[in-house]
């Protein structure tokens, strides 16, 4: 086992079981989902940095079975509320019903369908957001950086998770769309005019920028 597995594994022994969480993943399982919700470490950042910021008005693309969304919605200022994008119907029926169970049902609002489209949907509204959270399609990372960017208020925080795709994004020998397009995300997060920005190596990475004001 590898030093930082290592590393990881003793980070999760401090941390007491997330029961809610644990329940989420074993529906997830039991559904024959893929288990490719956030890792634990970085659901608590999420939180944290939720709270941090004093968000209000949080957008996650990719809900999947409502791990990350609960992390998210444990963090969100008073009166604020997270609206999730979902392709998969099914899924977002699962993800709703693990919100409403956390507590966290009348602070979601769910949008099935293409990401992008309904990304177009929500700036023909006319929303803004605070917090977005990127967990989706892989290939479409550039593009949702583009909307996140389009969509952000001053100072809205843009996270990207698995932007290591499990070490595949630092061999050079591979490049299949997915490993391109994430490569393309992590280079313009880091060199992007209007973002501060870090990518964080632990578990399978995740990138956090800040939109400049």
């Amino acid at each position: 086992m590898s030093d930082e597995k290592i590393s990881e594994q003793y980070v999760e022994s401090v941390y007491a079981e997330d029961v809610v969480l644990e329940k989420v993943k074993a529906g997830i399982r039991n559904r024959n989902m893929p288990e490719i919700s956030i890792a634990p470490g970085y659901g608590r950042l999420l939180t944290l940095l939720v709270l941090a910021s004093g968000a209000r008005e949080v957008l996650e693309i990719g809900a999947l079975g409502g791990y990350s969304g609960i992390c998210l919605a444990r963090g969100l200022a008073p009166g604020g509320r997270l609206t999730s994008l979902e392709v998969d119907a099914g899924f977002a029926g699962f993800a709703r019903s693990n919100l409403e169970e956390a507590g966290f049902g009348d602070r979601v609002d769910y949008r099935v369908g293409p990401a992008l489209d309904s990304l177009a949907e929500l700036e023909r509204e006319g929303r803004r957001f605070d917090f977005f959270f990127i967990d989706a399609d892989k290939g479409n990372y550039p593009r949702y950086l583009d909307w996140a960017i389009r969509l952000g208020n001053p100072g809205a925080l843009i996270v990207g998770d698995n932007i290591l795709l499990h070490g595949r994004i630092a061999d050079p020998e591979i490049s299949s769309p997915s490993v391109r397009a994430i490569r393309e995300f992590n280079e313009r997060i880091a060199s992007d005019p209007r973002l501060d920005s870090t990518l964080l190596p632990a578990y399978d990475g995740l990138a956090v920028a800040r939109l400049k004001a």
